[in-house]
């Protein structure tokens, strides 16, 4: 399975899952369709699936367009967004299983940016894969989502999800919000040496017009102060100690920063 990124709007990513072997395609959260279709006319690839993560027009602006273009295509998203997401079929829960190009997906129930959104998560399945996150706007490089419909605590709960994951994981998150949020990063967690790497890695790249998605799980774990909650330097930044009232301090002054 290759992924293709698709840079749209401002600061959007789509990602086109291809299949060389049948020439097929997936597409995760298209904003655009028509960059989706270019991507698959240069791939010559029959677009097979839509996964959307959640609700939001900027995740599912295209839907309807692409539903034209391949009226046999199946469109998925989470049990929750049901009468949300243009042309859903396939209602997802945790736990369900999703397939494409011969690997079985994961569905986590990741509540906290939308009440309904969901991630897809692609294990290895033979040695020398990696496993490859599509989180929409729940975890972001540096950083996570907005609270528009959920609560700190289950937030924090969708991210302890995706933070299990294993380190080498690559996480296909849907925005180039990267050196913003390390910016932010730092003002909280300014002596952890990772997190100043890191940010001046992102920054050169940025400034080479480079993406910085995707990241991966281990990283994150080191740089990421939404991953980072138990730790003593960004507890006393936020001064407090509970993991879910550390959590909605550092979203509340990331909120304003």
């Amino acid at each position: 399975m290759q992924v293709n990124r698709i840079p749209v709007l401002s600061d959007n990513y789509i990602f086109l899952l291809h299949d060389p072997q049948q020439n097929t395609a997936a597409v995760v959260d298209p904003a655009l369709a028509q960059p989706v279709l270019e991507r698959l006319a240069e791939l010559g690839a029959q677009l097979v699936a839509i996964f959307n993560t959640h609700h939001h027009s900027d995740h599912v602006g295209g839907n309807r367009q692409l539903m034209q273009r391949f009226p046999e295509i199946c469109v998925y998203g989470g049990a929750e967004d049901r009468g949300r997401i243009p042309g859903q079929q396939v209602f997802l829960q945790e736990g369900d299983r999703i397939k494409f190009a011969g690997r079985v997906g994961e569905v986590f129930f990741v509540p906290g940016h939308t009440s309904g959104h969901i991630a897809y998560y692609f294990p290895p399945t033979v040695e020398g894969e990696t496993g490859e996150l599509f989180c929409g706007d729940t975890l972001f490089a540096g950083g996570c989502g907005k609270l528009f419909e959920g609560s700190p605590a289950q937030m924090l709960d969708s991210l302890s999800k995706l933070r299990a994951l294993p380190d080498e994981t690559r996480i296909w998150c849907a925005h180039e919000y990267t050196l913003k949020n390390l910016q932010f990063a730092l003002s909280v967690d300014a002596q952890n040496q990772d997190l100043q790497t890191r940010y001046n890695q992102v920054q050169a790249a940025r400034h080479r017009g480079e993406a910085t998605v995707p990241s991966q799980v281990g990283i994150e774990k080191l740089t990421n102060p939404f991953l980072r909650w138990e730790h003593p330097s960004l507890q006393a930044a936020v001064k407090a100690q509970e993991p879910v009232k550390t959590f909605a301090r550092l979203r509340g002054m990331k909120d304003q920063f």
